[in-house]
């Protein structure tokens, strides 16, 4: 029986004050700077005590990874096209959608100012994805690029457009990125 009670519970109110904490920091992102997010604050829009967020987050840095990680996991469905230049072209435009949304973009702004953990948790599902796609490519023909080079070809431009510029990543433009890579791909 003692080991029950140190069992989180999936559906009990800790899964209930993570649901509400998350839903906080979306809306506060929605509508102020993310200089002004702070523990207490989200604590108040969650309408949770303070020192719930320090002791289950320590920092906003570390509740921002969690929302990011969360928000970022599974959130895309891997397709399957039957050819590598289409799994690409439909994952990485859809990849384009969602980083263009400017919830999404917020988000991923002010995690990754947050430390240096926020990078990765923004992108860690989607190295996963194109892992995938990569491996079924590798499956049907034998060989496929690696993940690295790829996500710095068609990952590294849509994030660097989509959070430093003012001009997003249209599925367009993603399109046209994976024919520049797989074209590169070819030639070398």
């Amino acid at each position: 029986m003692a080991e029950s009670s140190t069992q989180a519970r999936p559906g009990g109110r800790s899964a209930k004050v993570r649901a509400a904490v998350h839903r906080a920091v979306a809306e506060l992102l929605a509508e102020e700077e993310a200089e002004t997010l702070t523990l207490p604050a989200v604590a108040a829009r969650a309408k949770v005590h303070p020192t719930t967020l320090y002791r289950r987050w320590g920092s906003t840095a570390q509740l921002l990874t969690d929302v990011a990680t969360s928000r970022f996991s599974d959130d895309l469905v891997v397709p399957e096209t039957g050819s590598l230049a289409g799994d690409l072209e439909r994952w990485l435009a859809d990849v384009a959608t969602d980083v263009a949304d400017p919830d999404t973009l917020a988000l991923m702004r002010a995690t990754i100012a947050a430390g240096p953990a926020g990078g990765c948790a923004c992108v860690e599902d989607r190295h996963r994805q194109l892992g995938a796609i990569l491996q079924r490519e590798f499956d049907r023909a034998g060989s496929a690029p690696d993940v690295e080079s790829a996500a710095d070809f068609l990952l590294g431009p849509l994030y660097y457009r989509a959070i430093f510029t003012s001009e997003p990543a249209s599925a367009d433009w993603a399109r046209g990125l994976v024919a520049t890579y797989l074209s590169t791909l070819r030639t070398s």
